[in-house]
């Protein structure tokens, strides 16, 4: 009865508002999301090739093990196959760590602005969370450190950070676990690692094979396009595996998922036009933000967390009318910020036009 007593004050996630309900909200034929962080470019095509193979296997149950994604992400990564665990999504993952691994009680430390997920699933089980506020928009590794106790059991570092977008270094990282003792599992969620290109990003995959209590959770979800699939993957050491194996459900990733995450992994080339065109876009974006003397955090993921000066709610519902979708960021900390997903140069060019609209700003078409 107690743990329904803790869940009354948490919030229900609330993603962002879909095309259809905009359109139908608001009577707009056109309407650009950028609120959650997705691929503007979709998947790579070579993923719908190979679907085409798994329509004769509907009527069966998944492997739950994804022995052929399991072998074949693991050549990729250069990574033991047992070191793999797989989960509907990401967020899945983040709920059997919370289940394998906090009791009534148990403390798991957090940054105060970051994925929501991580506090939920931490009160779900019983245990308490521990915010430890960012220091400019970064994880502050120091006061994290001092947070532990021996209650301490788990720690979640989201790298980048949604929703600021910022990262700690790799010197950051390992200085951090070395502060450490031996009974604390240590998360870095790096969902939008692939879009970083900070020479100083953590090879957190090389730090696992020198620290078995760290987990690195990854998603085909961004820059893979699969989000709507629930596919995401955590790399670990085999007795973690073993834990988190305990509390997974049989069948938790489905097989059509399994392979879309096959096929996308083979086309490498897709993802690098994804990076190159974020970054493009990532400038785009910030050129315009310049010229009106507005700032943003600066982002290693595939979105930007801008301050518009104004309450982010009103921006939100004013660009919402104008069939832009963004998050405001008064849920998140940051009553004055936006959320904004960095899209295709078109939509860039469109949501810095409507923003102009609502700010009141000048704005000129690249030519």
């Amino acid at each position: 009865m107690e743990s329904k007593y803790a869940l009354r004050n948490l919030p229900v996630y609330q993603p962002g508002k879909s095309l259809e309900e905009v359109k139908q909200e608001f009577g707009l034929s056109e309407v650009v999301k950028l609120a959650s962080n997705e691929n503007p470019f979709g998947c790579s095509p070579k993923v719908w090739e190979a679907l085409r193979e798994e329509q004769a296997y509907t009527s069966l149950y998944p492997e739950g093990e994804a022995p052929q994604l399991r072998k074949e992400l693991a050549r990729r990564l250069r990574v033991d196959p047992g070191s793999l665990v797989f989960g509907n999504g990401s967020d899945e993952i983040v709920q059997m760590i919370a289940r394998a691994y906090l009791d009534k009680g148990d403390e798991a430390i957090m940054a105060e602005a970051t994925f929501p997920r991580y506090k939920t699933q931490t009160v779900i089980e019983g245990g308490i969370p521990v915010e430890v506020p960012l220091k400019d928009g970064v994880h502050d590794l120091e006061g994290m450190a001092a947070a532990v106790t021996e209650r301490t059991r788990v720690i979640w570092v989201c790298n980048p950070n949604n929703p600021t977008g910022t990262m700690v270094s790799g010197k950051e990282l390992e200085a951090f676990l070395k502060r450490l003792p031996e009974h604390v599992l240590v998360v870095v969620d790096e969902a939008y690692f692939e879009y970083v290109d900070a020479p100083s990003y953590p090879d957190s995959l090389s730090l696992l094979k020198k620290d078995p209590r760290l987990l690195v959770l990854r998603t085909f979800s961004k820059i893979y396009g699969l989000a709507a699939f629930r596919i995401g993957y955590g790399v670990t050491s085999e007795a973690i595996v073993g834990e988190l194996n305990k509390v997974r459900e049989p069948f938790n990733t489905n097989r059509i998922a399994q392979r879309a995450a096959r096929a996308a992994l083979t086309d490498q080339e897709f993802v690098r036009r994804c990076q190159q065109v974020n970054r493009e876009g990532k400038e785009q974006i910030r050129a315009q933000l310049d010229l009106w003397g507005l700032s943003a955090f600066p982002t290693q993921g595939n979105f930007l967390l801008i301050d518009t000066g104004r309450s982010a709610d009103e921006v939100y519902h004013a660009l919402l009318q104008r069939g832009i979708i963004i998050r405001s960021g008064a849920a998140l900390g940051y009553p004055t910020h936006i959320r904004v997903t960095i899209g295709s140069e078109e939509q860039n060019r469109l949501f810095l036009k409507e923003l102009a609209a609502c700010l009141k700003k000048p704005f000129r078409e690249r030519g």
